[in-house]
């Protein structure tokens, strides 16, 4: 089922998501459906896993000569996704990158995908590799989630890479998010060329939104009103995230480019523990969700990163 006909369908009731890292090379299913397991009894409709691009590794040889190579850390997006379905008869939404994927292999993995019954797919440009100052896109690749969503868009009326489109071409039927960013994406020059590309995208084709993390609940009300104001009317599911150590006050402001507001970055600074913070944290957080779930936001999805006991913990008090 889509995540549009999943949000009709709850008549206004707020529904529970959340999203997982496929695991590191080597690791078997199991550490998924640990993670998986404990969040089942909040009956989520469906659950997103990532897709992370490939990396740079150096290999030095007996010449002292250094060779770079290329290497996928965490692969599998794909078949952890029909795993879980297979599971837990659940609804998975796997993340599509520009990064580290040709168009043909992106072609590739949506026939796979249609092929499996997936319905839903987020498309996203992905992050710089470590070492690159911006974002590079692979040699025939996409360079921006706009054109990757419209390699998808294509493909949903018949259009593929490599053929006329004819009445014999399989048309696929993907329900397709993208990300937003209630607090301006770290490279946009401004709001309004932030909601400028935003609503392109809706344009396009684009069914749903997931936004970026966020501590500040006034942060998502002020971007679904502007979202409205410039016409952009698809459900805007808040991305979320407990803090749960003293690191993260930087490291999550600095990886995701996201502020922290005083009064709970003060609380974390007067903890004398690391599980006080904790505490503090998932205390937020809980109060975060409680606000959202009366504000009408359509799901609340929580960026677990394979820990599902702090998730467990808010979804107990919420839902």
């Amino acid at each position: 089922m889509k995540i549009t006909e999943h949000i009709a369908n709850a008549n206004g009731k707020t529904l529970f998501s959340f999203e997982l890292i496929p695991p590191l090379k080597g690791h078997s299913i199991q550490g998924i459906y640990n993670a998986i397991d404990p969040l089942m009894e909040f009956n989520p409709p469906f659950i997103d896993v990532t897709s992370l691009r490939e990396d740079y590794i150096y290999k030095q040889h007996n010449n002292g000569l250094l060779e770079k190579l290329t290497y996928r850390k965490r692969p599998g997006t794909i078949a952890i996704c029909a795993a879980i379905m297979n599971k837990y008869k659940v609804d998975t939404v796997p993340h599509m990158l520009c990064g580290g994927f040709t168009k043909d292999e992106t072609e590739n993995a949506l026939i796979d995908l249609q092929f499996l019954g997936i319905e839903n797919v987020l498309v996203l440009r992905g992050d710089a590799r470590r070492g690159d100052a911006t974002f590079v896109p692979n040699n025939n690749g996409h360079c921006f989630a706009t054109d990757l969503l419209q390699q998808v868009v294509d493909m949903n009326n018949g259009v593929y890479l490599h053929e006329d489109s004819d009445s014999h071409i399989m048309h696929t039927d993907f329900c397709i998010g993208v990300a937003g960013y209630p607090e301006k994406h770290f490279e946009a020059p401004n709001l309004k060329t932030d909601f400028k590309y935003l609503k392109q995208k809706v344009e396009m084709g684009a069914n749903f939104i997931v936004t970026q993390m966020f501590f500040d609940n006034q942060a998502y009300f002020d971007f679904v009103k502007k979202c409205r104001e410039n016409d952009i009317n698809v459900s805007i599911i808040p991305g979320l995230k407990p803090i749960t150590n003293s690191k993260q006050l930087v490291s999550l402001s600095k990886t995701f480019h996201i502020d922290i507001p005083e009064e709970l970055s003060d609380a974390i600074h007067g903890c004398k523990s690391e599980k006080d913070v904790k505490e503090i944290g998932i205390e937020w957080m809980i109060n975060q969700c409680k606000e959202l779930v009366k504000f009408g936001a359509p799901v609340l999805h929580f960026y677990t990163m394979g820990n599902p006991e702090p998730t467990k913990r808010i979804a107990s008090a919420v839902f």
